[in-house]
């Protein structure tokens, strides 16, 4: 288990450094083969060549793009220095970049916001997880009644309907029109826990209610399939109980590809509930994305990838420690 945990750590490492050097690639070298100028994003169309030269050159954009990529990989280690000769901008460890558009290093402007992208992440995937997969169960142990029938039709809808049409409307019907939930705005939790999850609740049932369609659909067919495995069916015949049998061999069979599923979700939603957090107006990781990429500012848009791809990363990591204690026929080699 040691060396397989050593092993995956490693590959996550170079995973990441991978993805890094893709991300970094595609930002800082595309604008160039478009024709366009990343300095020009922070120095405005009206500055003068000698002041975009300057900016250029603090930026570290007049050299190489290895030996800028170098420079983006040592400034996470050991912090960097923007400097042009005349003006010096530090940015600390852990570096990821500097907004020069917000003047404001980007790794404390990310981990500002984290906060509130878990609490929202975390907060509405134990509901979805609770939920979808209690329905699915249901609804394959009540095949083809009433209420896999309602089941159903309720997850496709859960489905079909985008999450800017559910908060939407759910933001109408409770928080203005019947004024039974308080309107949405984040309260950081160690200042006021109940607070923080009034405000989060309607946000989390919505991003749940989207999720735990998926779930409830994924955990009936494969709960259909397990039930009709040669050891349930011996399970049964050795005289154990529908209940035994359901919770200790058929559901845990059936949670395998719910928790793959789950630590994907889970990580990306991590990485920022993007349409979410700008229905609900959360001041997240998913709205400094969308704002970044309005605004054009490169080095925000890299550190939000950088987030995403870490925290997918870690979750697969996370799932596959978790199949040996799930299910017992999985063993890790």
């Amino acid at each position: 288990m040691l060396v397989y945990l050593i092993r995956r750590l490693v590959n996550v490492v170079v995973l990441l450094v991978v993805v890094s050097m893709i991300t970094f690639g595609i930002f800082f070298m595309v604008p160039k083969l478009t024709g366009s100028d990343p300095a020009l994003l922070y120095a405005g169309r009206a500055t003068s060549k000698v002041a975009i030269e300057g900016i250029r050159h603090k930026m570290g954009l007049d050299k190489p793009i290895a030996v800028q990529y170098w420079d983006f990989a040592k400034g996470i280690v050991v912090g960097r220095n923007y400097d042009n000769g005349t003006d010096i901008t530090h940015c600390p460890a852990p570096c990821f970049g500097y907004s020069f558009k917000n003047e404001q290093a980007v790794w404390p402007m990310l981990t500002s916001r984290l906060p509130v992208t878990a609490s929202l992440a975390l907060g509405a995937s134990v509901l979805w997880l609770i939920g979808g997969v209690a329905t699915g169960v249901l609804s394959a142990l009540r095949r083809r009644t009433a209420l896999d029938r309602a089941a159903m039709i309720t997850a496709l809808a859960g489905v079909s309907l985008p999450i800017y049409f559910t908060g939407l409307l759910a933001s109408a019907i409770f928080v203005y029109a019947l004024g039974w939930i308080p309107e949405i705005g984040y309260v950081d939790f160690t200042a006021n826990p109940l607070e923080w999850a009034q405000n989060l609740l309607l946000p989390w049932i919505t991003l749940a209610f989207l999720f735990a369609a998926t779930y409830a659909r994924l955990t009936r067919a494969t709960m259909l399939e397990v039930l009709g495995e040669d050891y349930i069916r011996t399970a049964r015949a050795k005289g154990l109980t529908e209940g035994v049998v359901i919770r200790k061999h058929a559901l845990r069979s059936t949670l395998t590809p719910i928790i793959t599923v789950f630590g994907l979700d889970v990580g990306q939603l991590l990485g920022g509930a993007v349409l979410t957090e700008n229905v609900f107006d959360l001041h997240g990781l998913g709205n400094a994305a969308v704002t970044a990429i309005s605004t054009q500012d490169l080095p925000v848009i890299l550190g939000v990838t950088m987030f995403a791809a870490f925290f997918i990363v870690m979750a697969n990591l996370i799932v596959d420690l978790l199949y040996a204690v799930i299910d017992p026929r999985v063993r890790l080699t």
